[in-house]
Parts: structure tokens; sequence; C-alpha cells
């Protein structure tokens, strides 16, 4: 038996947990590329150099984009090819999407390079962080082909039902990042330079492992170079369409981040913009988890919803948001539990910006325990390739609400507002896609019982 069948014939609670639980182990895995650096820069160089590198991270948001946009889009068609038997043009699209990584990420490199200290200014960067941001984001952008390919390719290894292989390109690359870092900030006093150049090695390491694996025949679907030089335009197409969902979401964050970095230098500092880089790094980890369970329930429900098994598709949905829930649920009870004990991880000498933490935290959480909820129902849209719903739900959250509310509510509300803009858009694109994902459901297979009938009839 081929392995993807098992997508539609095991339990639904039994895959989703074979596929969720290494993709979870892998997200929060890929978390740790940001918080570690964060964590160490912080203890290593100090507020500053935490607020250099949350300046450039709307930058490393547009290379995971594009990434997104390739790596999901092509995941996404080949879990359906492969859901209705199409194993050769699962592989066509996968060649296609090699390539296409390839390309977008030397271009994306090619020109941050060339316009880096004008880009860094345009981020808000003051003389005072500038060259902390110049520094890391300098190596960073030479480093984003190899993590373009590693992350864009991983996801097509889940998809033809290889999670743990998924899993263990993250960790490997991460465990490489984590060892790194502490040698290159404080051995070799290297400071945010030896952060980036950590960060660099690794994504080298874990594309190597991905390619390796593709090219040696030991997964389902073979990368073949010859098909990879025959572009079709209709592939690409269709990988754009689909992906854009999750590109335009990742975009959507690098401008949030641009926007909430700006409202945050102007109504507090830049101390304000280090605080509220450790909330993120915060955030990340346990939003990451969340992530995992999209990346894992995904090829479920993609396969199921090409080979029209429906209930099985409202199973593996309804087991997911359980499990979203529950997990962001745990993460908001912990940080009121503990908050000092996570912002301490980022600093233990600076009581300024641990008091400018707790205040960011304790405002930001306040609506997270709806966030799974609000995620995995977008991302159902994006899985069954109805990606027009997928990029409103996304959008939403982070565009549509978000970035109207951080022009408007800092005006009343000062530095409070911009902290406050945030679980005011949690809660307004959590309703939107409960209304969109009932009337979705409502109607799944209905077209599909009503083609049986007129057969019969006929």
């Amino acid at each position: 038996m081929v392995r993807a069948d098992q997508l539609g014939q095991e339990k639904i609670s039994t895959l989703l947990l074979r596929f969720s639980v290494p993709a979870i182990v892998g997200m929060l895995v890929q978390a740790l590329y940001n918080v570690v650096d964060r964590i160490f820069v912080g203890n290593g160089v100090g507020a500053l150099g935490i607020a250099g590198l949350t300046l450039v991270f709307p930058v490393m948001l547009v290379q995971m984009a594009f990434s997104m946009l390739i790596g999901l889009g092509a995941t996404s068609l080949i879990s359906i090819r492969l859901g209705e038997g199409r194993k050769e043009e699962a592989e066509q699209i996968m060649s296609n999407a090699f390539v296409m990584l390839v390309i977008n990420a030397a271009l994306l490199s090619f020109l941050g390079l060339m316009f880096l200290d004008p880009l860094i200014r345009i981020l808000g960067a003051s003389e005072a962080v500038l060259p902390y941001s110049r520094d890391y984001l300098s190596i960073i952008l030479w480093g984003s082909v190899f993590q373009s390919v590693g992350f864009g390719m991983n996801h097509m290894i889940r998809a033809q039902g290889s999670p743990k292989v998924a899993m263990a390109t993250m960790l490997i690359g991460a465990i490489t990042n984590t060892v790194l870092d502490p040698v290159f900030i404080f051995g070799f006093g290297w400071g945010i330079k030896g952060a980036a150049l950590a960060t660099v090695i690794s994504q080298i390491v874990s594309c190597t492992w991905v390619l390796s694996y593709f090219l040696r025949g030991k997964s389902h679907l073979r990368l073949d170079l010859g098909k990879a030089r025959r572009i079709e335009f209709q592939v690409v197409l269709q990988i754009m369409s689909i992906g854009f969902a999750p590109f335009a979401m990742q975009l959507a964050a690098s401008v949030l981040n641009l926007i909430l970095n700006q409202s945050l230098a102007h109504y507090g500092g830049d101390l304000a913009i280090s605080a509220m880089g450790v909330v993120s790094s915060i955030n990340t980890i346990f939003l990451m988890p969340i992530f995992g369970i999209n990346q894992g329930v995904q090829p479920i429900i993609g396969f199921n919803y090409g080979a029209k098994k429906y209930e099985r598709v409202k199973e593996a949905l309804r087991l997911a948001i359980f499990g979203a829930t529950t997990l962001v649920t745990l993460g908001f009870i912990s940080t009121r539990l503990f908050p000092t004990q996570f912002i301490s991880l980022f600093s233990r000498n600076d009581p300024e910006l641990m008091a400018f933490g707790l205040k960011a935290m304790k405002i930001v959480m306040i609506m997270f325990p709806v966030v799974g909820f609000q995620i995995v129902g977008a991302n159902y849209f994006q899985a069954v390739g109805k990606p027009k719903k997928a990029a409103v739900l996304s959008l939403s959250r982070q565009v549509l609400l978000l970035i109207p509310a951080l022009l408007i509510l800092p005006r009343f509300f000062g530095l409070n507002g911009v902290f406050y803009a945030l679980p005011v858009s949690d809660a307004g694109s959590t309703i939107l896609t409960g209304i969109l994902l009932w009337r979705e459901l409502s109607n799944l297979g209905k077209d599909a019982v009503c083609d049986g009938v007129f057969a019969e009839v006929k």
C-alpha cells in the first residue's frame, strides 16, 4: 500500500497525532531560530541588540512569505493530486516549486544587500540600533537561498506522508543553531554577527538534509531535476494561487511589524521595541504548535477532500480546532502564572526592559485562547484549495483589523493603544472565521450528493 493512501483509511485521531506531533515539534524547533537568537543576544549584547533583531524581523518575514507562497501552495496541490491518484503530476509540481524557491530567494537576497542601509532606516532603526540591525541582516541575507529551499521543500516531505523526516529537518537546523549561538556570541566574541552566522550555517545544514532526502530516492515522490528545467506556467499559477493565503498572511505580518515597530518607537522608544521583541518571541513559542497542527492536518484534509470523504474532512477539522484551542489556552495560563520567569529569559539585569515586557505581555495576550480556532479555521480553506476565503481570513487578523487598530488606538491611548490593538484584532477575526467556516461546513458535500441523485434519475 502506498503510504499516502493511509490518509484516506486510517482513524483520523491516529493520523492527526502521527502528523501533527512531529510538525508541532518541528515548528517549535523552527521558532527557536529567532527565539534563541534573541535570548543569547539579550544576555550577551543587551536591549539594543534585541531591538536590532526586532527591527529587521519584517525582512525575514518577507523571505518566509515567499517560501510559504511556493512551499505551501505546492504542498496543497501535491496532497490533492495524491488523493486523486495522480503521482506524476505531483512530482511535476514539486520540481517546478524547487526552481521557484531558488530563483525567488536569490532575487530577494540581491535586492536586500544592494539597498541594505536604506532598507534598515525605512524599518525605523535609530542611530543607536542601526549598526546592530546592519550586522545581523547583512549576514542573514546571504543564507536566503538555503532557508527558502529547506523551508519550502520540507512542507512537501510532509505532504507525501513523512512527518518524522520533516521534523528531523527542523531539529537538525535548530540544534545546530542553538549550539553555535553561544559559541559564536560568547566564545568567539562575535556578538550579533555570531548569532546571524549561526543561523545561516544551521539553514545550510537543513537545506542539505532536505535535498539529500529527495535526490537519494528515499521519498515517495522524486525530485527530478530534468522536470525542474521544464517550467509549466499553469503549474506555477496554481501554486501561487493556492499559496497566496499564507503568503499574504506573512507579507501582512511584515507590514504589521513595520507599523508596530514605528508606533513603538514613537510612543516608547528603542526600549519599547526591545520589550515587544521579547513578548513576540514568547507568543511565537505558543503559536508555533498551532501552525504545526495546521501542517499536520493539511494533508489529511486535502487528501480526503480530493477523495470526497467529507465526514473525514469534518472530523479532522474538529480535532485540529480542539487541539489548537487547548494549546493556546495552556499558553495563556502559563504566562499569567509565571510572567516574570518568561521575560527574564531574555534579560535578567535590565529592570526597565522587564517592566515594559510585563506590561506588554499582560495586554497583548488577553484574547490568546481564541487564536487557535482562528488560525486553524483559516487554514482549512487553504487545505481544500479555496485560496480566496483563506486569504480573507488570514488577512483579517493582521491587515483588515490589526493595522487600522494600530493606526487609530495609539492616538487616543498612547503606548497602551499599541498593545491593545492586538487583542482587538484577535477577537474580530475570530468572529469572522466562525461565520465563514459555519457556512462552508453546512454546504460541504451537498454538490456531490446532488450529482449522485441526478445520476440515478438519468
